[in-house]
């Protein structure tokens, strides 16, 4: 019979923090921990299963026998099991078989805080200690100038599994150190200065995409060593480009291996369906009123944050965890204690998240994928807030996608769906996404909803396109999409790379790539992106037109940015827009460029600044704007203008 010795790496400051749900580093303590005991090495297990009454570790070094390797139950009431194996080393495959109090109940699990996990279909642990030296220093001292609200977000979402493949290869996924390579100077190529990996926690079923997790703190397999996930991050920072994990701390599958009844009981899980249980996704919902379940989160996040320098979370489905009704219809949940909808114990867990994660990694960003009108969500815990970082503008992307899909002709009916996003654009941080969940499931590609004959499709893209990166807001956009993939994402083929052969479809990926820059580059754009003194009308009510223009201010008060976008296939001529203050008036960008697969004929030269009023502003201009287009133009005061631009004027 094997041998379990009595040792722990727990204190009773630890155990009291677990159990008050204030423990946010339990993945230095839980799971499997290569160490030496009284001079011999093994390993040390521990796993909180508190309704068990014997735990025992089975794996490939005892042939999976159960009841020899028990581990020992703590005296404090904690429900943790643990206890130092010796002999069992890196690479040893394990999980733990768990005999409930209740009911008699046997389950065998892979344990919540393995480092690593079996590459899918098999779903054991593994014993595993990283070792990789961090290159990325540089980055780390100075991210919080890259991950500040005052600094560019522009954001390229990826799928790590259908980026690209090797085709001859049986059509296999690249692995993580392929893709420091080839994705790393895609990246950079086309400007971004974040990545965001939909989520590589461990997943036992391919179409979920990765949000049904079974191994919370174990990168998937599927594409390599945790060392080569670390190595991709270090790629990336080292060209400067950030890194913003999917993070699913909404719900988790049934898998007989995962979290589901871990016990014999629901351990993880809400003991109550109302709460527990998912009824879009057929999954299990975290128990948010245990605090050792909020402890196991929380850490989960910092772990990702501590061990593999990550510089944000996008937080799945924050909606489907605030609201109690979500998806339910009467009678299905029950008001918290005030007789609202709200999870309450959800929205504490949210503030105490956010709280740990700006504390101890300032530099970083968290981001709610929220699609309600709930308020502060992006306001600070202090002020009321839930305290993330930004929020997705939902309302944005719905309103957006839904007006560049009518037919030119009908747009001028439909102007004010473009113009309502400014008014409440600034009541969030707001980031604008154009993400995965828009290009599948019968809803086209973004080209595939653009409306009329080929180049008119293409000229509608590039004109969405200047519009979002001139926006006010960060920016995401799903992979595939800065190209203009043609066909709805499919997650068991790579992008449709082959279309690059093409002209129009590399023109669009030229136009992306510029539109990009110019955002990424130019200070008007990002510097009060969250702030509404960034950002000013000319005209939002040009519906007869089909013409939207607006200024976007950065700090040097002496230039602003001019954006205005036809958004018909007409060209406007002697088309005139008021400026606030005399200055020369330059085109910087035209998204009708011959390069772009535009028609490159109406282009602004030589443009003169009058004192005529108009729209409301002291001066004026008369531009041109071709068929389809968005020009963005640098109005820089001239050297005897006063900084005030307050003086009001009748619109003309």
């Amino acid at each position: 019979m094997g041998h379990v010795q009595t040792h722990s790496l727990f204190t009773d400051f630890d155990i009291s923090l677990f159990k008050a749900g204030k423990h946010f580093r339990l993945h230095d303590k839980m799971g499997s921990h290569i160490c030496e005991v009284n001079g011999v090495k093994g390993t040390y297990f521990a796993v909180w299963a508190p309704s068990a009454n014997q735990v025992s570790v089975v794996g490939d070094f005892n042939f999976w026998k159960d009841g020899e390797y028990k581990l020992n139950v703590r005296w404090d009431s904690s429900g943790i099991w643990e206890g130092f194996i010796p002999e069992i080393g890196h690479g040893e495959v394990y999980k733990y078989k768990i005999h409930s109090n209740h009911n008699g109940v046997i389950t065998e699990k892979a344990d919540p805080y393995a480092r690593r996990a079996e590459h899918p279909p098999q779903t054991a642990s593994i014993v595993y200690e990283t070792s990789h030296k961090w290159k990325d220093k540089k980055w780390m001292k100075k991210r919080h100038k890259h991950n500040s609200l005052n600094a560019p977000y522009s954001v390229y979402e990826v799928h790590l599994g259908s980026w690209r493949r090797k085709i001859e290869e049986g059509n296999r996924s690249l692995s993580y150190s392929e893709l420091a390579t080839e994705l790393v100077s895609y990246v950079k190529e086309m400007n971004f200065t974040h990545v965001e990996f939909m989520p590589i926690m461990e997943y036992p079923y391919d179409p979920s995409w990765g949000y049904q997790v079974t191994g919370y703190f174990a990168p998937t397999s599927r594409f390599g060593y945790p060392e080569e996930l670390m190595t991709l991050i270090d790629a990336l920072h080292q060209n400067d480009i950030g890194v913003i994990l999917d993070w699913v701390p909404s719900h988790f599958p049934e898998d007989a291996h995962g979290l589901g009844i871990f016990d014999g009981t629901a351990c993880y899980e809400h003991p109550d369906k109302r709460k527990g249980y998912h009824p879009d996704w057929k999954s299990l919902i975290f128990n948010y009123e245990r605090n050792e379940v909020r402890s196991f989160l929380i850490s989960n996040a910092v772990f990702w944050m501590e061990h593999y320098h990550v510089d944000g979370l996008r937080v799945d489905a924050v909606a489907s965890m605030i609201y109690l009704d979500y998806s339910r219809e009467d009678g299905e949940w029950e008001p918290n204690d005030q007789g609202g909808r709200e999870n309450l114990a959800v929205i504490s867990f949210l503030k105490e998240l956010n709280q740990e994660i700006y504390g101890s990694f300032p530099d970083t960003q968290v981001i709610a994928e929220e699609s309600t009108s709930f308020p502060m969500v992006s306001k600070p815990v202090f002020a009321g807030g839930l305290g993330f970082g930004m929020k997705w503008m939902m309302g944005w992307m719905h309103d957006t996608l839904e007006y560049f899909q009518k037919d030119t002709i009908y747009r001028t009916h439909h102007h004010n769906e473009l113009s309502f996003s400014m008014t409440y654009g600034f009541t969030e941080n707001f980031m604008l996404p154009l993400s995965h969940d828009e290009v599948v499931y019968g809803k086209k590609s973004i080209i595939g909803r653009m409306p009329g004959d080929e180049w008119q499709r293409f000229a509608n893209l590039r004109l969405l396109y200047t519009y979002m990166y001139t926006h006010p807001g960060g920016k995401l956009l799903f992979m595939g999409s800065e190209f203009g993939q043609g066909t709805e994402w499919n997650f068991k083929d790579q992008l449709d790379w082959y279309v690059l052969k093409f002209d129009i479809h590399k023109q669009m990926q030229t136009a992306f790539a510029e539109i990009n820059k110019l955002y990424t580059t130019t200070p008007a754009l990002y510097e009060r992106q969250f702030e509404p003194e960034g950002f000013e009308w000319i005209a939002h009510d040009d519906s007869q037109n089909s013409v939207l223009s607006y200024i976007r201010k950065g700090e040097d008060d002496k230039k602003v940015l001019v954006c205005v976008f036809n958004l018909t296939p007409n060209p406007r001529t002697e088309y005139r827009i008021g400026l606030p203050f005399k200055g020369s008036l330059r085109e910087i960008f035209n998204s009708d460029d011959t390069a772009f697969g535009g028609t490159g004929d109406w282009k602004n030269k030589k443009l003169k600044v009058t004192a005529e009023s108009w729209n409301g502003k002291t001066h004026s201009a008369e531009i041109t704007i071709g068929p389809l287009a968005g020009v963005v133009f640098e109005l820089k005061a001239s050297a005897t203008r006063k900084p005030s631009t307050s003086k009001k004027i009748k619109k003309a």
